[in-house]
């Protein structure tokens, strides 16, 4: 069973950036793909990045051009560059691999 810590979430202003962190732990690193998905109150779950194993990235339109999702193989760890931010982003966000969520991590924009 793999365990997901994510981490780097935080209050920023409109505009601005934050890095999302998500380390693994439980199995081979390298072998699946790796995605976040963020949930804002009152909303469904949605997608919002995706890396593969072999690193070919695809990004829901919504993020496209802003976010930029990337791996560290040696460190276990998958990350989430989220750049120009807006209110719209405010959501907890999840690293997820498989079946395997992390507990999540708020992420709140003001204007």
């Amino acid at each position: 069973q793999v365990q997901l810590v994510e981490s780097g979430g935080g209050l920023v202003q409109a505009g601005g950036s934050l890095r999302l962190s998500c380390a693994a732990s439980g199995s081979i690193f390298s072998r699946n793909a790796m995605a976040w998905y963020r949930q804002a109150p009152g909303k469904q779950r949605e997608w919002v990045a995706t890396i593969t194993s072999e690193s070919t990235t695809n990004y829901a339109d919504s993020v496209k051009g802003r976010f930029t999702i990337s791996r560290d193989n040696a460190k276990n760890t998958v990350y989430l560059q989220m750049n120009s931010l807006k209110p719209d982003d405010t959501a907890v966000y999840y690293c997820n691999r498989g079946f395997s969520w992390g507990q999540g991590t708020q992420v709140t924009v003001s204007s």
